[in-house]
């Protein structure tokens, strides 16, 4: 349909660079991007495992600690660059844990460090969480909501 609208000239360099564009790895990409979320995912679960018999934590209780060392771990690298060249090498698998979102947070923070704290580094971060955190709380109370209408009625 787009193609449609365009002129002789657009389809050709279109089709130019189509034909000059390198083949994306889909495959390749994708299992990097499984093993290295499977990976960030065996770190938590180890975290947990450790907060759980070393610490003796309930099962329950080491969710939450387990998540803020994830945190803590991904804004680190991200503040040595890091994380940044991880993500690059690593895909989604990287992006989609919550390290991938710690990382979002840090890397706008520290872009805008120059602006000040307030101005630059508060209010940008929340240019990339703002959002996220706004659709999980709606969408938790929505679910909520079915959920406690469903047991009344």
């Amino acid at each position: 349909m787009l193609s449609a609208k365009l002129g002789v000239d657009q389809r050709h360099y279109k089709a130019y660079a189509k034909s000059v564009q390198p083949p994306k790895p889909w495959a390749k990409n994708g299992l990097r991007a499984f093993l290295v979320g499977g990976a960030i995912c065996l770190i938590g679960q180890g975290l947990q495992d450790l907060f759980v018999h070393i610490f003796h934590f309930s099962e329950k209780a080491a969710g939450n600690p387990t998540v803020a060392v994830l945190i803590i771990f991904s804004v680190l690298l991200t503040g040595f660059g890091v994380y940044d060249v991880f993500a690059q090498w690593a895909g989604a698998g990287s992006a989609v844990p919550v390290t991938g979102f710690a990382n979002a947070v840090a890397s706008a923070a520290l872009e805008h460090k120059s602006e000040g704290y307030i101005v630059g580094v508060g209010t940008n971060m929340f240019k990339v969480a703002g959002p996220v955190i706004v659709f999980g709380v709606v969408s938790a109370f929505v679910v909520g909501l079915i959920r406690y209408l469903f047991h009344v009625i």
